[in-house]
């Protein structure tokens, strides 16, 4: 039992010390993600108030959901994953027949909430309906808006959710 307990100490130490350890490119990597999400918090808040939608296109091979959307001035937190009706205007992706081509591109969305929520049968989730009638490319390579790059990996199963 003793040599349990001293061995159990011995590993927490051991990670507590490596903890501490971070290497200069570390930094620099940990320090640009911060830049990047103070500067997207500033852009957030300078965002005009307006009929428009932000949407950040969020492809997962597996599932048919389009990305997430957010209404203007609010936090990537705030968004919703949704399925798109296409009804009176095709997806980006949809429209050039290449699905997933705009993957994490950032868009500037028109159209409404239906108040109909679709069911996606891979995710096996629900997910509010956004009738979309126009779009606007805002970036194709926009500020980070997941705690891990390898959240937007297409091949990944994994949703993510933006922080």
């Amino acid at each position: 039992m003793k040599n349990i307990f001293a061995n159990g100490m011995l590993l927490g130490l051991m990670l507590f010390l490596l903890a501490g350890c971070e290497s200069p490119e570390m930094e620099g990597i940990q320090s640009a993600r911060i830049a990047a999400r103070q500067a997207m918090a500033k852009g957030i808040a300078e965002e005009t108030p307006g009929d428009y939608f932000i949407g950040r296109r969020y492809y997962k091979k597996d599932y048919k959901f389009w990305g997430f959307v957010r209404s203007p001035g609010q936090p990537w937190s705030t968004a919703k994953l949704v399925m798109f009706n296409e009804q009176q205007k095709l997806a980006p992706d949809r429209a050039v027949n290449q699905i997933g081509s705009d993957n994490n591109y950032e868009y500037k969305l028109y159209g409404k909430f239906s108040g109909d929520t679709v069911y996606e049968p891979a995710s096996n989730g629900f997910y509010p309906e956004f009738v979309l009638t126009g779009y606007e490319v805002m970036s194709v390579s926009p500020a980070p808006i997941f705690r891990t790059a390898e959240a937007t990996d297409p091949a990944r199963r994994v949703i993510g959710t933006p922080y």
